[in-house]
C-alpha cells in the first residue's frame, strides 16, 4: 500500500499550481508591458523602430519556446551569468508572450479606420497622442477577447519550464509520480487543475467577444 494518500497528492499539486499561476501572471503582465513597447515601435513612423520590432517579433515567434528556455538557462551560464530556473523561466516566457501580444494588438490597431488617424492628425496631435487618446481606446474593445484568449496559451506554456527545473504543476506531477508510482492519479489531477485554470479564461474570452460585438452593433 502506498504511504501517500490521495490528499497528499492533491495538496502537493495545489502547491505547485500556485507557481504555475504566479509564473503565468509574471509572463502576462511583463509581456504586456514589453508587448506595448513593441506595438508602438511596430506602428511607428520611424523605419528603424519598425524593423527592430519586426525582427524581435519574428525571432520569438519563429523559434520554439523550449529553445528560448534553454538559451536563457544554459546559454547565459556559458558566458558567466548564473541564472536560476525561476528567472530564466520568467524572462523567456515574458519575451515570448510580448511577441505574440504585440502582433495581436497591432492587428487591433490596424483595424481602426484610417479616418480616425487622419482626423486626429488634423488636430495637430503627435503620434503618441493619437495612440493614447484616439486609437488605443477604440482598439481596446477589439483587443480584449483575443488577449484574454491568449492568456490560456501562456498558462499552458508554463509546463515547458519544467525542462529547466522550475517546479510548477507539470514538473511537480513528474516528481510526485516518481515517488508514488501512481501516474494515472497524479496526471489526472494535474490535468483537472490545468483545466480549472484555462477553462474560465476561454469562456471569458468567448463571452467578452459576444458582449462587445453586441455592444458594437447596438452602437
Amino acid at each position: 500500500m502506498s504511504p501517500f494518500t490521495t490528499w497528499d497528492i492533491v495538496r502537493n499539486l495545489l502547491f505547485a499550481a500556485q507557481w504555475t499561476v504566479i509564473l503565468s501572471l509574471v509572463a502576462f503582465i511583463g509581456g504586456g508591458v514589453v508587448g506595448l513597447l513593441m506595438l508602438f515601435a511596430r506602428t511607428s513612423k520611424r523605419v528603424a523602430a519598425r524593423r527592430l520590432a519586426i525582427l524581435y517579433i519574428e525571432l520569438f515567434q519563429g523559434t520554439p519556446l523550449l529553445m528560448q528556455l534553454f538559451l536563457f538557462f544554459f546559454g547565459l551560464s556559458l558566458i558567466g551569468f548564473n541564472v536560476p530556473p525561476w528567472l530564466a523561466a520568467g524572462l523567456a516566457l515574458t519575451l515570448w508572450t510580448a511577441a505574440f501580444l504585440a502582433e495581436i494588438w497591432r492587428g487591433c490597431v490596424e483595424a481602426i479606420p484610417r479616418g480616425q488617424w487622419e482626423a486626429s492628425s488634423s488636430l495637430a496631435m503627435s503620434y503618441f497622442e493619437q495612440m493614447r487618446y484616439v486609437v488605443l481606446p477604440q482598439a481596446l474593445r477589439i483587443a480584449v477577447p483575443p488577449t484574454v484568449g491568449f492568456s490560456v496559451q501562456v498558462v499552458k506554456a508554463t509546463a515547458l519550464t519544467s525542462i529547466i527545473g522550475f517546479v510548477e504543476l507539470s514538473k511537480a506531477s513528474t516528481m510526485i509520480t516518481n515517488a508514488t508510482f501512481q501516474p494515472f492519479v497524479v496526471y489526472g489531477f494535474a490535468a483537472l487543475m490545468y483545466f480549472a485554470l484555462c477553462w474560465p479564461l476561454s469562456k471569458s474570452s468567448q463571452l467578452l467577444e459576444r458582449k462587445l460585438n453586441v455592444a458594437h452593433r447596438n452602437h
